[in-house]
């Protein structure tokens, strides 16, 4: 009987490169990094355009990475050694990435909004040997060397530390990772306890990086924008290897302004762009508002053009959307755009419609830190707005103890599930069993296999009647308001003896409407911003079951802290804001 031939996949390309470049199911990160290499020598594969202008091709990137490789070789860094990097996003931080993999050693990225002393606590915890970091962080970073730091290398030019880009040293025996060794370790942004670093080796992050292709086709002409910091585990796989991974090109942005956005968008020709529900959600209110600002009669035709746009992608396959509304578009740098992916958080189900209905081809993922990242995909032939997608190849999904309305505790089992925590074998017990993960999200799969997210397990609020609120789906109903930079739903003890809890919400205005009411109400601007917050609250709670509404609201003055991906520090803030 003739052998069945299976559909091509994304990664057979590997074959032929599988017994010469590589062994075994996955290459390397170092060995996918050559394999590209070898294949688009001449594309494009960094470009930044501050502080100047900068690119540089594949060849010249990888010559770059074995400088420094070869540098760290010199200084004893091999296999089992953790050079820590953090900085701007940048080739220059990438280019060191790549140099500690190359030889052998562990990388830790680490978010560089950390204070000095949270830096050197984690680095402390990690035993880092080397730094790589912004000439800024390397100033007065550990002035006593307490760390016990070998070397400072700096991500930026400047006289007092040698700079990555100069590094040189003669081809130096350099050590070779294998797939099962650990390649990274990212802390999480937790706030208590023993720093949880999540230890992912090359072969949960390759394996990854390919089967995430599986939901997604990506090309050799994409060119990505990393916006987000790159030390985070999502924009470290969804732009820096996937990009790596099929020749694509990435612009860096240093800044999480609009205007800067939008310009870097443009001159990069930007066609795949990855950001976090905050950005996406001000990018289409400024578009809409500047609509509604033409007009109502116009408004009121943009909006039906774009249902009726919206219902012919979704039901007949037909994308009309860009042409009929690329001068909005241009407006937001997207006219170039292939897709726009949104992670990070719960994206709301009218802002993914919308920017269906002008044409963008739009991905929502999901996944943790724990699972490389990614283990869900929205397919951009059959989406469903309100869902994070089906799960990538290879990926097992379980539901475990579910409610009356099918939610329960997320459990992934996959090749990208993480070795574990570093030096923290108790928290790896408690969330990983027989190679199931426990991610602390609660959710459900329909019957087509599609995943759902309610909100984590940590953060539910138990009311009156025992009934499970999750804070998430409350926010998530005020991510389109103009006023409000931020909300943290959180519960507040009703009764001491049941333990019941009510619902508040903590609420941070926008700062530019807040403003325009003081220039327009002077001293009595607080009173005014508090009764429209008031009422923003009553509209939600209108769309809200009874046991959801909110009953206490505090309009705070300054701004909720928050983590590098623009999540809320719920701990943080409900610790700052007790009863």
């Amino acid at each position: 009987m003739a052998q069945q031939k299976h559909a091509p996949k994304p990664w057979d390309f590997l074959d032929e490169y599988r017994g010469k470049v590589f062994q075994g199911q996955w290459p390397t990160i170092v060995e996918m990094f050559e394999i590209s290499v070898s294949r688009y020598p001449n594309n494009k594969c960094f470009t930044a355009f501050v502080p100047k202008k900068e690119t540089f091709t594949y060849t010249q990137a990888h010559q770059y990475v074995l400088k420094t490789a070869n540098y760290l070789a010199s200084k004893g860094v091999g296999k089992g050694v953790k050079v820590a990097v953090s900085g701007k996003n940048s080739p220059e931080w990438a280019i060191a990435y790549l140099g500690i993999l190359f030889c052998g050693a562990i990388v830790v990225p680490l978010d560089n909004m950390l204070s000095n002393k949270d830096m050197a606590k984690l680095m402390d915890f990690a035993g880092v040997k080397i730094l790589f970091a912004d000439s800024d962080r390397l100033e007065n970073f550990d002035s006593e060397n307490k760390l016990g730091l070998s070397e400072r290398i700096s991500l930026e030019p400047t006289k007092e530390h040698t700079f990555v880009m100069e590094l040189d040293a003669k081809e130096m025996k350099r050590d070779k990772a294998q797939s099962e060794d650990t390649a990274a370790i990212l802390f999480t942004s937790g706030t208590t306890g023993t720093p949880k670093g999540v230890m992912l080796s090359h072969f949960n992050m390759i394996s990854d990086c390919y089967l995430a292709q599986g939901n997604m086709t990506l090309y050799p002409t994409d060119v990505f924008y990393a916006i987000l910091p790159i030390h985070h585990a999502y924009t470290m796989m969804a732009v820096f290897f996937e990009a790596l991974s099929v020749g694509a090109s990435i612009v860096f942005g240093k800044k999480l302004i609009i205007s800067q956005v939008l310009k870097e968008l443009k001159e990069g020709e930007v066609n795949m762009f990855l950001a976090v529900p905050m950005l996406f959600n001000k990018m289409i209110a400024a578009l809409m508002n500047g609509v509604r600002e033409k007009g109502i009669v116009l408004y009121g035709i943009i909006r039906f053009l774009m249902g009726v746009s919206g219902l012919l992608k979704k039901v007949f396959k037909v994308n009309v959307g860009k042409k009929m509304f690329g001068f909005l578009l241009k407006k937001l740098s997207l006219d170039k755009n292939r897709i726009c992916i949104s992670g990070g958080g719960p994206l709301p189900a009218s802002t993914f419609k919308m920017f269906n209905e002008l044409g963008i081809d739009f991905v929502q993922g999901y996944g943790l830190t724990e699972t490389s990242p990614i283990t869900h995909l929205n397919p951009i032939e059959a989406y469903i707005e309100t869902s994070v997608g089906k799960k990538v190849p290879q990926v097992e999904v379980k539901i475990v103890n579910p409610d009356s309305d099918g939610n329960g505790i997320i459990y992934i089992k996959g090749p990208m599930v993480m070795q574990g925590y570093y030096n923290n074998p108790e928290a790896t017990k408690e969330v990983l069993e027989d190679g199931w993960l426990n991610t602390g999200d609660v959710g459900y799969q329909d019957a087509q296999g599609y995943l759902y997210l309610t909100g984590r397990a940590k953060n539910i609020i138990v009311t009156d009647g025992g009934k499970n609120v999750f804070p998430e789906e409350i926010e998530d109903h005020f991510q389109l308001y103009s006023e409000i930079e931020t909300i943290c739903v959180l519960g507040y003890l009703v009764d001491k003896k049941t333990k019941s809890e009510g619902i508040r919400a903590l609420v941070y205005p926008a700062e530019k409407w807040r403003d325009e009411m003081a220039k327009q109400h002077g001293a009595q601007a607080k009173k005014k911003i508090e009764e429209r917050i008031n009422q923003i609250i009553g509209e939600v709670n209108k769309e809200l079951q009874s046991y959801k509404k909110i009953t206490r609201v505090n309009v705070i003055d300054e701004p909720l802290e928050m983590t590098s991906t623009k999540k809320v520090k719920r701990f943080v803030v409900a610790q700052k804001y007790k009863d």
